[in-house]
């Protein structure tokens, strides 16, 4: 799907799309991608199989700036505030240990999220 309109009606029908559980492709500043809500899992795997990916490799999951880490991170070392303050925004990915059952189908079965 093609998003048309204004940049906040895009802006909309895509937070709407990952909402209801769709896949959207954006850009990132590296990459093209494909972004779901991540503790969505039947989202998540639509990501794998859209991929051909398995399930055991975890995806990345990227958040809007360092306030969104409390929410997937157990815990957040003083190293990587350090990086966070001095790299994002920017195409820096951090492996943190995975708070319990959030992102479980991001993680790829992993105890860590990135």
């Amino acid at each position: 799907m093609i998003l048309p309109g204004s940049a906040a009606e895009s802006i909309a029908a895509a937070a709407l799309a990952i909402r209801t559980g769709d896949l959207i492709g954006l850009p990132t500043e590296t990459v093209y991608g494909l972004a779901a809500e991540a503790d969505n899992s039947a989202a998540v795997a639509k990501i794998f199989t859209a991929k051909g990916r398995p399930s055991d490799h975890p995806l990345i999951v990227p958040v809007a700036d360092a306030s969104g880490v409390a929410h997937f991170a157990s815990q957040v070392p003083d190293f990587a505030d350090a990086l966070i303050a001095a790299f994002w925004p920017g195409p820096l990915t951090l492996i943190l240990p995975r708070k319990e059952g959030v992102a479980t189908a991001s993680a790829g079965g992993q105890n860590s999220i990135g």
